[in-house]
């Protein structure tokens, strides 16, 4: 068994090297590239106008008020949601890897993949809303899968490959909604709570190497609580992710700005080591070689995906749910949550901990190998009564990666949907349900590393879709900006399929 599972790491090694460095990074900067100078620097050009659309809506009761179509969400629900999948144990254990692999300077670089990346996820979003039609229950269902068929597929000679792209989007989602989406959230939660609050009379039975009473405990519970939410439906899972997220995302943000308090003498020493790294990392035997530097940009553009998830094509599953017409409106929400997931969370968790001194800035990359339990030690360094520091980062991991599993419940379910039909998505739960299972009783990092290639495999498909349809972003974003702002007198852009625009023209 150990020869199998040495060999699958080997060939997912393989694969993983091709997608995220050799192809899917090239890719996904590309299309950051591609769709930020086509719409004109958006997120910078027209930053008044998306910060008021999304945070700055946020007590207008058409954006957060529930909607009584069962078809649909409130925006704000969609955000929630979204963020519930994105802001997991990469914003923390994801930041700190990084950093470990990478030193400070790849926290530049995720701030440039997230840069790029709000133009990708804004784009994906407004082809999520432009393309989106009701299944047979009556809901919203949109996501690359759908604007790879109809969309890339309309263009003459790509019928086939559309379909082919959306096919494989598909089954990439699906199986990384069964490792990323739940195994590798599930056991870091029970990780983390067996390490902060342990009951010694189960951790004391252990039922194989890694394993014990206590796991089997945690998961049961935890696959209890996330039955009763997911076989709710998407209503329920929003009506979830709407009360936790917000809370979650304050409640770490304020622990981190008591830290970096705390030590603020040290916060120009950590962003000067941000800035000067991403360019001249330190390296082990003096001097930087450019496959040095190579590693910190890799390490910082992945571990940025990996949290904002902007390229996946992932989160478009849920904001296509949005009860809003306009797709240009759904499309900033994106852009704020690439903002409030990256250069809020995660950079609240670099300056944590690169200004409380458990990361040497000064030593060589590489040389740091504790990344598992970094911001652990950065907040007990502070909240060291009680261990209360550690506890908190357990609590802190156990929502945001228990979210998150809800959150790819369903992408999973859309997925599921686009392969198998609508009426057997309650297979599909039943299946992460027992994935979730799984991931309590795991004892290895490979299903974290399998997820990892799946998500990268995701992306190839996406991208490529968002890349073709670069152009009728950009026409949907001219006919919004010409609409509201210059206030032209012209038909609205809001759907591919005449029956659908007419319905929406009728309620704007």
């Amino acid at each position: 068994m150990n020869q199998f599972f040495t060999q699958l790491a080997a060939y997912n090694d393989v694969i993983n090297t091709f997608v995220w460095t050799t192809l899917g990074l090239v890719l996904l900067l590309f299309t950051g590239i591609l769709t930020t100078v086509l719409t004109k620097f958006f997120q910078v050009s027209h930053i008044g106008l998306w910060w008021k659309n999304t945070i700055g809506s946020l007590f207008h009761k058409d954006v957060i008020g529930h909607s009584k179509d069962k078809a649909s969400i409130s925006p704000f629900q969609a955000l929630c949601t979204a963020l519930a999948a994105t802001i997991g144990v990469g914003n923390i254990a994801g930041v700190a890897a990084a950093i470990c692999i990478g030193g400070a300077g790849a926290v530049f670089w995720m701030w440039v993949a997230a840069f790029f990346g709000m133009m990708t996820n804004y784009s994906e979003n407004v082809l999520g809303i432009y393309y989106r039609r009701k299944n047979d229950d009556g809901e919203w269902s949109g996501g690359a899968m759908y604007y790879l068929r109809d969309g890339l597929g309309s263009f003459k000679g790509c019928k086939s490959i559309g379909k082919v792209l959306a096919i494989l989007f598909s089954i990439f989602t699906l199986l990384a909604s069964f490792g990323i989406g739940a195994m590798g959230q599930i056991n870091k939660i029970v990780v983390n709570i067996e390490s902060a609050f342990p009951i010694k009379a189960l951790v004391n039975i252990s039922l194989y190497e890694g394993v014990t009473a206590y796991s089997v405990v945690i998961g049961i519970v935890l696959v209890i609580i996330a039955a009763l939410i997911v076989l709710g439906g998407l209503k329920r899972i929003a009506a979830f992710a709407e009360k936790i997220v917000p809370f979650m995302v304050i409640l770490f943000v304020a622990g981190s700005i008591v830290i970096i308090g705390v030590n603020y003498a040290q916060i120009g020493a950590a962003f000067k080591a941000i800035f000067t790294q991403a360019f001249s990392p330190i390296a082990v035997a003096g001097g930087v070689t450019g496959s040095i530097i190579k590693t910190v940009m890799v390490q910082g553009f992945k571990r940025g995906v990996f949290s904002n998830e902007a390229g996946l094509g992932s989160s478009v599953m849920v904001h296509s749910n949005s009860n809003v017409k306009e797709p240009v409106k759904q499309g900033m929400w994106g852009i704020f949550e690439v903002f409030a997931d990256t250069m809020v969370v995660c950079t609240m968790t670099a300056l944590v901990v690169l200004t409380s001194g458990v990361f040497d800035i000064t030593a060589p990359i590489g040389t740091h190998t504790n990344d598992a339990t970094m911001v652990a030690e950065a907040f007990n360094s502070v909240f060291s009564f009680g261990n209360i520091g550690s506890k908190f980062i357990a609590i802190a991991i156990l929502l945001f990666a228990f979210t998150t599993v809800l959150g790819w419940d369903h992408y999973g379910t859309k997925a599921w949907e686009y392969l198998f039909g609508t009426k057997t998505t309650k297979v599909y739960k039943v299946i992460h349900l027992v994935m979730i299972m799984c991931g309590a009783l795991m004892t290895s990092s490979l299903a974290w590393d399998i997820s990892d290639t799946f998500n990268g495999l995701m992306m190839i498909p996406n991208l490529i879709g968002v890349i073709v349809l670069s152009g009728l972003v950009c026409k949907i974003t001219k006919n919004y900006i010409d609409r509201h702002i210059r206030k032209l007198d012209i038909k609205p852009m809001l759907s591919v399929f005449p029956e659908i625009q007419e319905e929406q023209e009728k309620d704007l």
